[in-house]
């Protein structure tokens, strides 16, 4: 899961930030409405959460523009403008909720797996949110991860790294790729936290299996899905 998040004070941004990695999902952050606006009409994303008072373009101005353009990704408005009118005004600019400052942490992260637990376009949600290679399944929205009977306990890392394996299933995916869509960070050749997250993902959904599903390609990158003669 992508989400955008648009607020201006660093500490805030930084918080909420930290909170949705740790959380498992992949964070873009940006600190002004321009660069919000661009990146909001520019870019796919499952979720924004967006401050309302932003320096060059504000909040309100932003949410016209998206629905404006047709674009329906949720939206979490965050303000310390609290009153009735105010909490309308954000959800009939476009917003799905509105959360006033200062907020529980517990309650933003909920309300952001709220939104993102509604089924968009008419999909149905297991259509969206369910994966399926052979036995193993995942669940995005109930970040649960099975293996036949067998439950499967993921960090958020390991978690986020399985979702983007069986999404490429049968595809060889290079540690290129993995690091910038799952680490969000450039190719390091010195880093080994790719071969140590595989090989911790390995042990745990491989584990006892009749068939094994994660396979290295050797000098390229790696593989989900069933070996082929």
């Amino acid at each position: 899961m992508r989400v955008l998040v648009v607020e201006d004070d660093r500490h805030t941004r930084e918080f909420i930030e930290r909170a949705l990695r740790e959380s498992g999902y992949t964070v873009d952050a940006v600190g002004n409405g321009r660069d919000g606006l661009f990146m909001a009409t520019t870019e796919p994303f499952d979720l924004i959460v967006l401050d309302r008072m932003l320096p060059t373009v504000d909040g309100l101005t932003i949410l016209r523009t998206l629905r404006a353009s047709k674009i329906s990704t949720p939206v979490l408005v965050l303000s310390a403008l609290g009153e009735v009118d105010d909490r309308v005004d954000g959800l009939r600019a476009g917003g799905d909720d509105y959360l006033v400052k200062p907020f529980a942490l517990v309650e933003l992260l909920a309300r952001v797996e709220a939104l993102l637990r509604r089924p968009r376009g008419g999909e149905q949600s297991a259509e969206t949110t369910q994966l399926r290679v052979a036995d193993l399944e995942l669940d995005r929205l109930k970040r649960t991860v099975r293996r036949g009977e067998r439950r499967i306990d993921l960090q958020p890392k390991e978690f986020h790294l399985l979702e983007y394996l069986m999404r490429h299933c049968d595809q060889v995916v290079t540690r290129t790729m993995l690091l910038e869509a799952v680490w969000d960070y450039h190719f390091d050749p010195k880093t080994n936290v790719i071969d140590v997250h595989i090989s911790n993902l390995r042990q745990k959904v491989d584990k006892d299996a009749h068939n094994t599903l994660i396979h290295t390609v050797r000098g390229v990158g790696y593989r989900l899905g069933l070996e082929t003669d």
